[in-house]
C-alpha cells in the first residue's frame, strides 16, 4: 500500500498576476502529484472561503496562512496516509478545518492539497486523472462552452452580460469543435478590427469591445460564426453566462442593465431573456437571476427550463446541500461545477453524482484566475459531463485545457465519443 511520504505548498501565481497556491505531495515509492488552484472574480456568495492574508503585500491578496496550513497543519495529519483513499483524507481536512465554510485552513489550501493526493495516486498507478476516476472505462469528451466575447466583471468594458459563448454542439468530434471554435474566434478579431472595436481579451481569453448593448455582442458572434461559415443551430448556438448576482442591486431590489438603461424586477429580466431566446439561438442561460432570489428561479425554470439550459453557478456553489434544494424547488436544470467553490475533490464528485442522480447537466468550470493546471479537462472526461467551460482559444491558462483534452481524445480513439447534442439539461 502506498503512504504519502511528505507534502509541500508554495505559493505561485495565477493568470491575473495574483498569488495562488500550489502543492506537491510525494509518495514513499517517489510518485508525485502537483495541483494548483484557480480562482475566481465574481465569487458566490456562499463558495467555501478562499483565505488570503489581507497585508500590505501583495495588495493583501498573498496566501502565506493557506501555505501555512498545509505544510504545518494538513501535512503533519495526512503523512502516512493511503494516497487512493481521497474521501477519508478530504473528510479529515474538513473535520481539522471545523467551520461551515472551510474559513480557518481555507478552501484553496484544502483544495490544493485535495488536487495533490489525486495526481500523485493517479500517478502511483500509472494513470491519467480521467482514467483513475473512470469507473467503467467508457469515456464521453465533452462539448466546450468557448467564452469568446467578455463583459462584466471579466472584462474592462460596458458590457453587462459577463460571457457571451459558442457552442459547437454539430462537431463530430472534439478536436472538430477546437477547429470550429479557433476559426470563429479569428473571425470575430477580424469583424472587431472592420468595425474599429478594442481587440484586447479579457480575464477568460475573449475579446472585450464596448457595445451599444448586450445584443450587439450576440449579433456579433452571430456574424463571426456565419462568416466562418457554420450553421448557426445545426452547427453552433450561443451560451450566456449573465452573472446576475453581479446586476442586482440589494437596495433597489433591481436588475440593471446599465449598457441598455435598464432597470428590471426578477419578473421583467425573464421576459427579457424569452425575448432574447426567440429572437437569438440561445441554448444556454447560466446565473440568470441572483443566488438568492429562489423565487425568481422557480420562475425562470417554469418558463424556459423546458426549451434551453438553465445553470446555477453561484446558486449552487458545486454544494451537495444548495443543490438539494435546487432540485426540491425545480429552480434549474443544470448545475456549474468548480472545484474551489467547495474546496475538495470528494465533495465535488459527491455534487457531480447527485446531479446525474437526479438527471441535471453538468458542466465542468474554470475559473477566470487560471494556472496552467488542467485537472479539469481529466475530470470533465472522467465523469461523463458532457460539457467543460474554460475559457477562450487564446491564454495559455485557457489552452493548456483544451490541449489536454485533445491529447485525451488521442489516447482514447475510438474508446470515447464526442458529447455533441446528447448531454444538455433540458
Amino acid at each position: 500500500m502506498n503512504k504519502i511520504k511528505n507534502v509541500l505548498a508554495r505559493q505561485i501565481l495565477d493568470s491575473r498576476g495574483n498569488p495562488t497556491v500550489e502543492v506537491d505531495v510525494l509518495l514513499d515509492n517517489n510518485c508525485f502529484g502537483r495541483a494548483a488552484v484557480p480562482s475566481g472574480a465574481s465569487t458566490g456568495e456562499y463558495e467555501a472561503n478562499e483565505l488570503r492574508d489581507q497585508t500590505d503585500i501583495y495588495m493583501g491578496k498573498s496566501v502565506f496562512k493557506a501555505i501555512h496550513n498545509i505544510n504545518s497543519l494538513i501535512a503533519k495529519n495526512i503523512i502516512g496516509l493511503n494516497p487512493h483513499n481521497l474521501q477519508m483524507i478530504d473528510t479529515m481536512m474538513i473535520e481539522l478545518d471545523g467551520t461551515k465554510n472551510k474559513t480557518k485552513l481555507g478552501a484553496n489550501a484544502m483544495l490544493g492539497v485535495s488536487m495533490a493526493v489525486l495526481h500523485a495516486a493517479a500517478n502511483s498507478q500509472r494513470q491519467n486523472i480521467y482514467q483513475y476516476l473512470n469507473n467503467d472505462n467508457e469515456f464521453i469528451m465533452p462539448t466546450p462552452m468557448m467564452n469568446i466575447l467578455n463583459g462584466g466583471s471579466h472584462a474592462d468594458n460596458n458590457v453587462d452580460i459577463q460571457e457571451f459563448m459558442i457552442v459547437p454542439i454539430g462537431a463530430k468530434s472534439f478536436s472538430n469543435a477546437i477547429q470550429m471554435g479557433v476559426e470563429i474566434f479569428h473571425h470575430l478579431k477580424n469583424i472587431l478590427i472592420k468595425k474599429n472595436l478594442n481587440t484586447n481579451v479579457g480575464d477568460e481569453g475573449g475579446f472585450a469591445p464596448d457595445l451599444k448593448s448586450n445584443t450587439e455582442a450576440i449579433e456579433l458572434l452571430l456574424t463571426a460564426i456565419e462568416s466562418a461559415n457554420y450553421k448557426i443551430n445545426d452547427e453552433i448556438v450561443i451560451a450566456l453566462d449573465v452573472a446576475s448576482s453581479e446586476l442586482f442591486n440589494k437596495k433597489t431590489n433591481l436588475y440593471e442593465l446599465k449598457s441598455e438603461n435598464k432597470f428590471l424586477t426578477s419578473n421583467e429580466l425573464i421576459d427579457y431573456y424569452i425575448n432574447l431566446c426567440n429572437n437569438y439561438p440561445i441554448f444556454s442561460i447560466e446565473d440568470g437571476l441572483d443566488e438568492n432570489d429562489w423565487n425568481g428561479w422557480k420562475k425562470l425554470t417554469n418558463s424556459l427550463g423546458n426549451k434551453i439550459q438553465l445553470v446555477g453557478d453561484d446558486l449552487t456553489v458545486t454544494n451537495p446541500i444548495r443543490l438539494k434544494r435546487a432540485i426540491k424547488e425545480n429552480s434549474m436544470n443544470a448545475i456549474l461545477i468548480k472545484l474551489n467553490q467547495i474546496g475538495t475533490v470528494s465533495e465535488t464528485l459527491k455534487t457531480i453524482n447527485l446531479a446525474k442522480s437526479n438527471k441535471m447537466a453538468s458542466i465542468i468550470s474554470h475559473r477566470s484566475g487560471e494556472t496552467e493546471d488542467v485537472t479539469i479537462a481529466d475530470l470533465s472526461v472522467a465523469t461523463k459531463a458532457g460539457q467543460i467551460k474554460t475559457g477562450s482559444l487564446c491564454r495559455t491558462d485557457r489552452v493548456a485545457k483544451y490541449n489536454q483534452l485533445l491529447r485525451i481524445e488521442g489516447e482514447l480513439k475510438e474508446k470515447c465519443h464526442y458529447a455533441g447534442k446528447d448531454y444538455w439539461g433540458c
